[in-house]
Parts: structure tokens; C-alpha cells; sequence
């Protein structure tokens, strides 16, 4: 008679658990998302979420059916002066049954990722939007390109102080690149990165994105590419700890309208086209000094003897 109410104590605890558990899986979502991924913003994001959240639910449905069943077999055939204990051998039929259906349904997923992976890393459409991403202890520098429409060559073994982007000198199509501190790129347009590191092992991640990507020095990572669906504010991180100040490791991404980045851009080129003209004059000033004063001697003022 005991064991019959400890057994169902803990049956009415286990479903009292259940009850709590699904009330607060089904409370309002927070803004904070403690319970969940955040919002994605990206076309192939949103694959991935579609992904991860079938085997969310088929391993929520199995651990429901299988807890269930046990707690179920548990209370039938507790033991009891009433009933025999009855010794199986097994069940061959059974076993090829609940051998067969995981791993049936592992391979499909096993299928279905790898397809999945091999689209997100294709080629990126023609007319998408490039951009230099270089990471460094503890930041990150961003390169577009200028008037011509291309990013000039990049030496992985040129950088330096004067050469934050490591150009190659004799490359005229990274006379007009421009660089910003921020991520600015616009909506509904496919974004193709080139990920770059200055120094140590560095990670492009951005979560409402669902994108992570290593940097690692020496190597240019050309094959990321997303397309951001929402107008916004996010955020990119570091998340390969990278030295005293990973923790800080941040650069703000502006998702905009294609008309609000077309004028970001042509403010920017055109802001590109007037440092090169002041750096053309001040050149061209020193050579004119330099041609008038061909010995490079100073004025001297001269005694007149008496």
C-alpha cells in the first residue's frame, strides 16, 4: 500500500513537471530571448532555422513518447503480490523496427544538412555587394569599393601600420577604396565577405545572421556570403578568444534600405575623391618647393663685412 502511494507521488510530480515546463515554453516570447536563437534576418538563416527546429521537435516528440511510455510500464508493472514477473527473451521484429526508423531518419538529415551546407557555401550571385572584413586584436576594418566598383588586390603578407588592409601597391583599382568602422550593407541584397585576419585567430559572428565564420591569418576566406531580409541594428562579435581584449570585440552592423546605401556609398566615394585631390595637391605643392629649390639649401642670412 505504500509503495502504491510513492508510486503515485512521483507519477502526479512527473506530469506537475511537464505542466511547468510547457507553461513556460509557451509564455510570451522576451525581448531578450532567453529561451530561444534570436530573430533571423538572413535568407539561408532562415534554413537553418527551419533545420534546427524540425530536430527540435522530433527529439522533444520522442523524449515525450519514450518518458510516457516508461512511466506507463513503471506504474502497470510495479511490483505487486497480484502479478508474475514474466521473463522475454527479446523481440526480433521489434528491434529491426526501432533500429531501422532512427536511422532512417538520420540519414535524411545527415542528406538534407550536407545539401543544405554545400547552397549556403555556393558561389555568390554577380551583383552582390563585397566587402573587406579584416579583423585585429581588438577590432574590426571594413573595405568597399570606390568609384570603379572593385576592391583592389590584397598581399595577406602586406599588412602593416600605413597598410591596414595589406593593398597591393601597383593595384590602381584600390586607389579608390573606402573604409568604414561599421557594417553598413543594404536589405534584400546578397552580401559576399572577405574575411581577413592581421594577427591571431579571430570569428566573424553575427547571431541574428546565423553566420560564424573563423578568420585565420595568412588566408583569405572568400566564401561568405548572406542576404539580409530585415532593416536594422546588429551586431557583429568575436567569438574565438583572441587576447585581453576579446571581450570587446565589437562593430556595429546597419542593415538600410538600398537607397539609404546608395547615398552612404556616394557620400563616402565622393568624401574618397576629395582626400585623393588634397593628397594630389600637397604632392604636386612639394614637387613645385623641391623643382624652385633644386640644391634643397635653407635661406641663410649673410653678414656684410665692413
Amino acid at each position: 500500500m505504500t509503495m502504491n502511494k510513492t508510486l503515485t507521488k512521483i507519477l502526479w510530480l512527473s506530469m506537475l513537471l511537464v505542466a511547468v515546463c510547457a507553461s513556460d515554453a509557451l509564455a510570451g516570447v522576451r525581448e531578450s530571448n532567453l529561451y530561444w536563437a534570436p530573430e533571423c534576418v538572413t535568407v539561408g538563416g532562415k534554413r537553418v532555422d527551419s533545420l534546427l527546429n524540425f530536430i527540435f521537435y522530433l527529439t522533444g516528440a520522442v523524449f515525450i513518447l519514450t518518458q510516457a511510455v516508461y512511466i506507463y510500464y513503471f506504474v502497470k508493472y510495479r511490483k505487486c503480490p497480484c502479478s508474475k514477473a514474466y521473463y522475454s527473451h527479446g523481440n526480433n521484429k521489434l528491434e529491426i523496427i526501432w533500429t531501422a526508423i532512427p536511422t532512417a531518419i538520420f540519414l535524411g538529415l545527415v542528406i538534407y544538412s550536407n545539401r543544405l551546407w554545400a547552397e549556403l557555401h555556393s558561389p555568390p550571385p554577380d551583383d552582390a555587394v563585397k566587402v573587406d572584413v579584416v579583423s585585429y586584436q581588438f577590432g574590426w576594418d571594413m573595405r568597399y569599393a570606390g568609384a570603379d566598383g572593385r576592391l583592389g588586390k590584397v598581399d595577406v603578407h602586406s599588412y602593416s601600420v600605413d597598410n591596414k588592409f595589406g593593398l597591393v601597391p601597383d593595384d590602381p583599382a584600390g586607389d579608390d577604396d573606402f573604409s568604414s568602422t561599421e557594417l553598413v550593407i543594404p536589405v534584400n541584397k546578397p552580401v559576399h565577405i572577405y574575411l581577413h585576419s592581421r594577427d591571431v585567430i579571430h570569428s566573424f559572428y553575427v547571431p541574428a545572421f546565423r553566420l560564424y565564420q573563423a578568420a585565420v591569418p595568412g588566408r583569405t576566406i572568400a566564401w561568405v556570403w548572406f542576404e539580409p531580409t530585415k532593416t536594422g541594428n546588429y551586431e557583429l562579435a568575436c567569438s574565438q578568444i583572441c587576447g585581453s581584449g576579446h571581450y570587446n570585440m565589437k562593430a556595429p552592423i546597419r542593415v538600410v534600405s538600398p537607397e539609404e546605401f546608395d547615398k552612404w556609398q556616394a557620400g563616402k566615394i565622393q568624401a574618397k575623391a576629395e582626400e585623393a585631390k588634397a593628397a594630389a595637391d600637397a604632392r604636386a605643392l612639394r614637387t613645385t618647393t623641391a623643382s624652385s629649390n633644386p640644391a634643397g639649401d635653407a635661406p641663410r642670412n649673410e653678414e656684410t663685412k665692413l
